[in-house]
């Protein structure tokens, strides 16, 4: 198994470690001479051997590039993260979930298999494996690994429900995620509980929480914050920062991808306040979004006018920059407005709030 990834990256060349979120930058003269020393089995060069010990206590003196590199090939296409929605199932109920009614159906693992195959081709090097609830879908540990084998640094996307299971801790310190996400949904079960609509999920949360520390995966915490466990949130804070140093909050409740008004119900209002402006983002660009069934979208958010992936290939990617600048474009009633330049909202998410007929204090400076 492969120690390290070089990989051409938006226009750059780095060489990362699978389970660590930092990197090393190379020029295109030093990863031609990676291949090189690849295809001939050659040594690591000692212009790389230095910098990998010092930067992961790496020692890769003496060893062949064929045996400690896995070298990513450029691709002509310029997307380099992605997220894949593994599966749409998920094993608790929460109403502030933005995915809505959930069922658990995703590809069959021949489709999910060229998937991955095509997202590798297209250049993405960074992928976020998420749900739905992710793990337990039949075919993750499958998925997982075979996203890890092609070279892609995986981060996952978990309720943490079955982090303690021997085998998926297993397969996440075999082939080592660079991050590992869970949400903090409360800091007591009865809280817990009641927010995910799932008896006994506090206790499983917890004892996925403590089983990846314990393994010293690289954890990322999000406090959630509703109307059910608002009262709770200095503990959910004090909680998350007992175990990761990587911290975040989410208090702002959106639609869900649908245009459903559900998840806007759980909005706490003590918790609404002004976010920065949007500048906008490289989604459609360098970055898209993969739904259960197989479609490429702009991102999460902006869902219209998907592709199928597993029918037009990398090919067919060359389409989602247009459709993202399109649906980035300020439309209807903003088109005109005069506080552009410091709304917080891009498009695509304004019209979901619309579509679930929200009140403009959710999404609009004009409230």
């Amino acid at each position: 198994m492969h120690e390290l990834i070089a990989s051409p990256f938006l226009g750059q060349h780095l060489v990362l470690r699978p389970g660590d979120s930092s990197g090393i930058k190379i020029t295109p003269q030093h990863f031609l001479d990676l291949r090189r020393r690849s295809a001939a089995g050659d040594l690591v060069p000692a212009w790389l051997t230095r910098p990998t010990l010092e930067r992961w206590g790496v020692n890769l003196d003496g060893r062949r590039a064929t045996d400690a590199l896995l070298l990513r090939a450029p691709s002509p296409y310029g997307h380099g993260r992605a997220s894949y929605e593994v599966n749409n199932g998920c094993n608790w109920t929460c109403d502030h979930c933005v995915y809505g009614r959930k069922r658990h159906h995703g590809l069959p693992w021949p489709a999910r298999e060229k998937l991955l195959h095509t997202l590798r081709d297209a250049g993405v090097l960074w992928i976020e494996l998420g749900g739905g609830e992710c793990t337990i879908d039949k075919d993750f540990a499958r998925t997982y690994a075979l996203a890890y084998d092609l070279g892609m640094m995986v981060e996952i996307l978990t309720n943490g429900s079955t982090l303690f299971r021997q085998q998926m801790l297993d397969l996440l310190t075999t082939r080592r995620p660079y991050r590992v996400t869970l949400s903090v949904y409360g800091a007591t079960e009865p809280t817990f509980d009641g927010f995910t609509g799932t008896r006994g999920s506090f206790k499983k949360f917890m004892r996925g929480l403590s089983a990846a520390r314990e393994a010293g995966l690289p954890l990322s915490l999000s406090v959630v914050v509703t109307r059910k466990n608002a009262h709770e949130a200095p503990a959910m804070r004090a909680l998350a920062e007992r175990y990761s140093s990587r911290v975040r909050e989410y208090t702002h409740m959106s639609p869900t991808f649908g245009g459903e008004s559900e998840p806007l119900v759980e909005q706490a209002p003590e918790y609404l306040h002004r976010r920065t402006p949007f500048t906008g983002c490289d989604a459609g660009h360098t970055s898209l979004n993969v739904t259960a069934t197989g479609l490429a979208t702009v991102c999460k958010v902006a869902r219209d006018h998907p592709i199928p992936l597993l029918k037009e290939g990398v090919a067919g990617l060359s389409r989602l920059g247009g459709i993202s600048d399109r649906a980035l474009q300020r439309q209807s009633g903003c088109s005109g407005c005069a506080l552009q330049k410091s709304c917080t909202t891009c498009m695509p998410l304004v019209t979901l709030y619309r579509k679930a007929d929200s009140p403009l204090d959710r999404f609009c400076q004009h409230a």
